[in-house]
């Protein structure tokens, strides 16, 4: 006979009832693999303050061959009593031949002390400073020279000092002209991991016309050029 439900009792019978063993949760099991230890440490370990961010400036000298720079940092350390002492401390950084803008350099816990805190990593990002010479791309160096008529049609000569101080003579005696470049390889910037290789250095140019030209120079011109 089939049993009868009623909406007024208050008793259920699962005996009949088929639920497959893998929809209940094994209590023990469970338990079993929580690191309870881990847990724990988790659960009362010190947050750690966020990372302090800071530019180091390096000029391109600086980057070619390498250098150490040493830069000043205050920190703060507050004691179980609230009291706040201030101490400096150097931080030394070697930069390497190759680093380039936006290398990172990390201090860890290098920040202010305060209780129940981990102290902050101070973070450096490496940022180049315009040269006066010289600008970079990527591992190669360009720089421009401002030359005439003259110059660019009968050849021209480019006189440098490099960023780790040789005296460079490069001989141009093909023509010159407007979208013209002259490529010298491995006089470009080192390639990080091995500064026994460099990068190329292009020269460019930026050739000056005039801005007259009398009916003799341009009949002069014709001769030499033609119609």
């Amino acid at each position: 006979m089939a049993r009868q439900s009623s909406s007024r009792g208050t008793d259920c019978d699962f005996r009949d009832a088929d639920f497959p063993d893998s929809q209940f949760i094994d209590l023990e099991e469970l338990i079993s693999d929580i690191d309870l230890e881990e847990w724990i440490s988790d659960l009362f370990s010190p947050e750690k303050d966020h990372p302090i961010k800071k530019t180091l400036s390096c000029s391109l000298e600086e980057l070619y061959q390498g250098a150490t720079k040493r830069v000043k940092i205050t920190r703060e350390e507050v004691d179980p009593r609230g009291l706040t002492n201030k101490t400096e401390e150097i931080l030394t950084i070697d930069t390497k031949p190759g680093w380039r803008k936006g290398t990172k350099i990390k201090f860890s816990e290098k920040g202010n002390k305060r209780p129940n805190v981990i102290p902050a990593d101070i973070v450096f990002t490496v940022d180049e400073k315009p040269h006066s010479e010289f600008t970079r791309d990527g591992n190669d160096l360009i720089i421009t020279r401002r030359i005439s008529v003259t110059e660019a049609f009968t050849g021209y000569t480019v006189h440098l000092i490099t960023l780790d101080g040789r005296k460079l003579t490069i001989s141009i005696d093909d023509v010159i002209h407007p979208n013209y470049q002259k490529v010298v390889l491995n006089e470009g910037m080192p390639i990080l991991g091995d500064p026994t290789k460099r990068g190329m250095l292009k020269i460019k140019f930026d050739i000056r016309f005039p801005t007259r030209v009398t009916a003799e120079q341009k009949a002069g011109i014709r001769t030499i050029f033609g119609p």
